[in-house]
């Protein structure tokens, strides 16, 4: 049915009235305001190896999903909801197969107000799924006890009560035992490439689906009874963008994070898109493994190169990403934090002559992806203006683009993909390259590459296979048109 929602910031029924029973998930657009969450498709069920503690009392880390479940999204004021990292944290193995809807919320926690539904992005201004209604008065429904703020502090700084980490991504924490052990699919690899010609259906076939920890087995168990390295095989089979895209996936997320990067950054000029691509909106864990990874592939630093390639305020922007101290997701939202926040970048852009850049830079850096998304909510019901907006009016080129990242990588994760898939496809000539890499690094977590396609057709009103088709030929349109899940 059409792609529809409430209009933004209007809460159907009672705010802050409490979930009624389970019942089944309706339609997107069609959830009733406080409906329950359905059961979802993949939750871990309890004491299941890897999983966290049941949910806690306000202010406690909220459960992590497992690998391709869409978050569950605590109400604007309350805890910050837990946005699916990059890649999926670690957890359940294998990860569970889920399509899911884009922008249909799994409802609110057993025993919270649920938030309501908003607009869809890309209309009424910069909309996003929902992260929550105005929070209700000191001491109502849902309002934490006074005792649970966090001290107050100088501004700018995170916040430093406990919160849980983020874990790493799958692909970016330590290496794991599972049950797989790639023989079957290290032969097929050699079977496609042994003799005369090489078999792309069956070098597509048996990659475009593994995960990162597959894949990792793979490469060593190819190497261990052929004796060669099964990038180098692959290259000296096919090429192009074909190439590109094999050794990506075969890599895994975090050596291709690495390879990018150093491939960004050697030469003359930079390739800013490729820095933004890999090291904004990232976790506190996926980016001190990025450093590391680097480091100990080129022997080299990362904050040193960046500062070799970037310079003024676009350089220290980005060496406060490389500090790797965002509020962590599972710090809580406060409504007083926020509001503060969004006075301040107020006063750094249109409530100034100039724009105090570094400030926001710093906060766009520091906040969680909760946060984000409830800064950029509140200011919108405070100044009418979508900070998107502001932020396209107040800055430009690379340090724009950047913080436009962070900003929808908080506010709907889902449709900065689909706008950055489109980025590489639209107008004259197809960025290959680019579109490669984003394409790949969507694949990873297959419940988001999901709601990637599903924002993509809200916002650009056609199926993301039909563009990519019209885009690509051969073998890679077939491994691209596989890596989102579609038929080939």
């Amino acid at each position: 049915m059409a792609y529809q929602q409430p209009p933004y910031g209007a809460p159907p029924g009672q705010y802050g009235a409490p979930p009624p029973a389970h019942s089944p998930q309706p339609p997107y657009g069609q959830q009733q305001y406080g409906a329950p969450p359905p059961q979802q498709y993949g939750a871990p069920p309890p004491q299941q190896y890897g999983a966290p503690p049941p949910q806690q009392p306000y202010g406690a880390p909220p459960p992590q999903q497992p690998y391709g479940a869409p978050p569950q999204q605590p109400p604007y004021g309350q805890q910050g909801y837990q946005q699916p990292q990059y890649g999926a944290p670690q957890g359940q193995y294998p990860p569970p197969q889920q399509q899911g809807q884009y922008g249909a919320p799994p409802g609110p926690p057993p025993g919270q107000y649920a938030p309501p539904q908003q607009p869809p992005y890309g209309q009424q201004g910069y909309q996003q799924p929902p992260y929550g209604s105005p929070a209700p008065a000191p001491g109502g429904y849902g309002a934490p006890p006074p005792q649970q703020y966090p001290p107050q502090q100088g501004y700018g700084a995170p916040q430093q009560q406990y919160t849980q980490p983020t874990p790493p991504s799958m692909g970016y924490g330590p290496a794991q035992h599972i049950p797989y052990d790639g023989i079957a699919d290290a032969e097929a690899l050699k079977k496609a490439m042994k003799g005369f010609g090489t078999n792309e259906k069956l070098l597509i076939q048996t990659l475009a689906d593994k995960d990162p920890l597959q894949t990792a087995v793979i490469q060593r168990v190819y190497q261990e009874r052929f004796k060669k390295n099964l990038i180098t095989e692959v290259k000296g089979e096919v090429s192009g963008a074909f190439e590109d895209g094999l050794t990506a996936i075969i890599r895994g997320p975090l050596a291709q994070d690495v390879a990018l990067l150093f491939q960004a950054m050697d030469g003359p000029g930079t390739k800013e898109t490729v820095l933004n691509d890999v090291l904004l909106g990232r976790s506190n864990a996926d980016m001190k493994a990025i450093k590391e990874a680097y480091h100990k592939t080129f022997r080299r630093n990362l904050e040193a190169d960046i500062k070799a390639d970037l310079s003024m305020k676009t350089e220290r922007h980005f060496l406060m990403v490389l500090a790797a101290n965002r509020n962590e997701e599972s710090t809580p939202v406060i409504p007083q934090q926020i509001e503060q926040d969004v006075l301040e970048l107020y006063k750094a852009t249109e409530g100034k002559t100039g724009t105090d850049e570094l400030l926001v830079c710093q906060i766009m850096t520091q906040r969680s992806n909760a946060q984000i998304a409830a800064i950029a909510h509140t200011y919108k019901q405070k100044y009418q203006r979508d900070l998107e907006t502001v932020i396209k009016k107040e800055f430009s080129g690379h340090m724009e683009d950047a913080l436009l990242y962070q900003l929808r990588t908080g506010v709907d994760k889902a449709m900065r993909d689909a706008i950055l898939l489109e980025e590489t496809m639209a107008g004259a000539g197809t960025k290959d390259n680019l579109l490669v890499n984003r394409v790949i690094r969507a694949h990873w977590d297959r419940n988001h590459m999901s709601q990637v396609k599903g924002a993509y057709k809200a916002r650009f009103h056609r199926d993301l296979a039909s563009k990519i088709r019209s885009e690509t030929s051969g073998d890679y349109e077939k491994l691209m048109i596989a890596c989102i899940g579609e038929r080939w």
